[in-house]
């Protein structure tokens, strides 16, 4: 029996591809799946992004998506994008319907994870800045790595967290996996962290900085140059801090 050849998809050039499911995560963001050929994947490593292209008021645009899907799936492949009212493609894109087509060039590299690079690992993400993290995650629980996770998720209100079942999931079914929620408007009650990511939240929720370990932060940029300073005050050396 003979196994079937996969082909890994990388363009250069914007190709378009279509939108077969669109499925809402929370009120303002939805995971969009897009088909390819049943035996092709994205040639990619998780943490890797796209570009997608189009023409918003006569002017050509571009912007990065990270696929939330697991790289090496076959037949299609999922984005994740939150709406933004200033955000010219995430508007575009939540205006498609499916049947749709949509350009996109790449994969392209950026900071990603490799197999055996860490044994432990941090995770830092500020609202979409999530999607880097949640393919590298699927990648490595999926792949049953021994590596423990560690992730600190920020969002304005409980509504905005992406993936919340599946975080509540993953803490139950691995005990690798931890995670905690930060809340700048926390519903009462609220048990876990209040108003903005701080240092004494990453020291109490990020595996100590060693060789063996490596964080991931992702973010709006103001939230990331703060926490990258903040991260490098704390002792994580510049090579041990990933930004996807």
């Amino acid at each position: 029996m003979t196994i079937p050849l996969v082909i890994r998809i990388k363009s250069k050039t914007a190709v378009p591809y279509k939108i077969t499911a669109i499925n809402p995560d929370t009120h303002d963001t939805k995971t969009f799946g897009f088909a390819l050929p049943d035996n092709a994947t994205l040639d990619m490593l998780p943490g890797d992004h796209l570009y997608i292209h189009a023409t918003i008021d006569g002017k050509p645009v571009k912007r990065p998506y990270t696929p939330s899907s697991i790289p090496g799936t076959t037949g299609y492949f999922d984005l994740t994008v939150k709406r933004y009212e200033t955000g010219l493609i995430s508007k575009y894109l939540h205006d498609r319907e499916i049947g749709d087509t949509v350009l996109m060039s790449g994969p392209n590299s950026g900071g990603h994870w490799v197999d055996g690079m860490a044994k432990q690992v941090g995770f830092v993400a500020g609202g979409t800045g999530i999607t880097p993290m949640i393919a590298i995650i699927r990648w490595i629980l999926a792949k049953g790595l021994d590596v423990e996770l560690f992730l600190i998720f920020a969002n304005k209100a409980e509504g905005d967290i992406i993936f919340r079942e599946e975080w509540d999931e993953d803490g139950r079914g691995h005990a690798s996996f931890h995670c905690y929620h930060v809340l700048e408007q926390p519903p009462a009650g609220w048990s876990q962290g209040r108003g903005r990511i701080t240092e004494a939240i990453l020291r109490g929720h990020l595996p100590p900085p060693g060789p063996d370990t490596v964080i991931f932060l992702c973010g709006p940029p103001l939230m990331a140059d703060a926490l990258e300073a903040t991260l490098k005050g704390i002792g994580y050396s510049e090579q041990a801090i990933i930004l996807p």
